[in-house]
């Protein structure tokens, strides 16, 4: 049975000690490194920005998973893309011309992704389908780490997994919010291909066997 992809969201990182981070990341079993950038203005936060990811870049050896959550992200594709990212997402809220922001993402060279709020239905990216190779479902509401995980996510990535099913679309499923142990495997049966996982792995007393854990979550572990 196929693995999940993980991605730790350096969001829960220690950035009084982010190159040790950055170096455990390196060592792990994780396939992407997810990196959120917020505006204070698309959600009620702050996160980072151009120099925080040129000084991951210097130490990070996964491919960047950049989700951002601002206002006119076109403004910004550019400079993500040539800063290193390999994915970058986009909300479909904030999007006045979807298909348009989607194909300049991979004129760039980048995996386009597209992230749904929790109150966005899935069906509003049916006509988009060909321009995204990444679906970003927030199990939370975005704007901060460490929330409660939303039951419905369940259900709508269920929905979605049968609508790509249906449009014969290879993008595959990304789930970031409250993701950890207790609900990666249901997550996966509903339908999902990477899993966002920021205080179930930083937070953790094993930041690599927290990885690892996540990666296995389909089979029993081994002693």
């Amino acid at each position: 049975m196929t693995q999940p992809f993980i991605a730790p969201s350096l969001l829960a990182a220690d950035f009084a000690n982010l190159q040790r981070d950055l170096e455990l990341i390196n060592r792990s079993e994780a396939d992407y490194l997810h990196f959120d950038v917020m505006d204070g203005e698309f959600v009620p936060n702050i996160s980072f920005g151009f120099p925080i990811l040129d000084a991951v870049r210097k130490h990070c050896q996964k491919p960047l998973d950049v989700h951002l959550m601002i206002t006119q992200p076109d403004r910004y594709i550019d400079a993500f893309a040539e800063g290193g990212a390999s994915v970058i997402h986009v909300h479909y809220e904030a999007c006045t011309h979807l298909h348009r922001t989607l194909t300049h993402i991979r004129e760039m060279g980048c995996r386009a992704g597209v992230a749904l709020n929790p109150h966005t239905p899935v069906t509003g990216l049916e006509d988009v389908l060909e321009q995204i190779d990444v679906i970003l479902i927030m199990s939370v509401n975005p704007g901060f780490g460490g929330q409660s995980f939303i039951p419905n996510t369940l259900p709508k990535i269920a929905k979605l997994k049968q609508m790509l099913t249906a449009n014969r679309s290879s993008a595959l499923i990304e789930v970031d919010g409250g993701v950890g142990p207790k609900n990666a495997a249901a997550l996966l049966d509903a339908g999902a291909d990477i899993l966002v996982a920021g205080s179930s792995v930083f937070g953790a007393s094993d930041p690599l066997e927290a990885i690892r854990q996540l990666k296995n979550s389909r089979q029993p572990l081994m002693a």
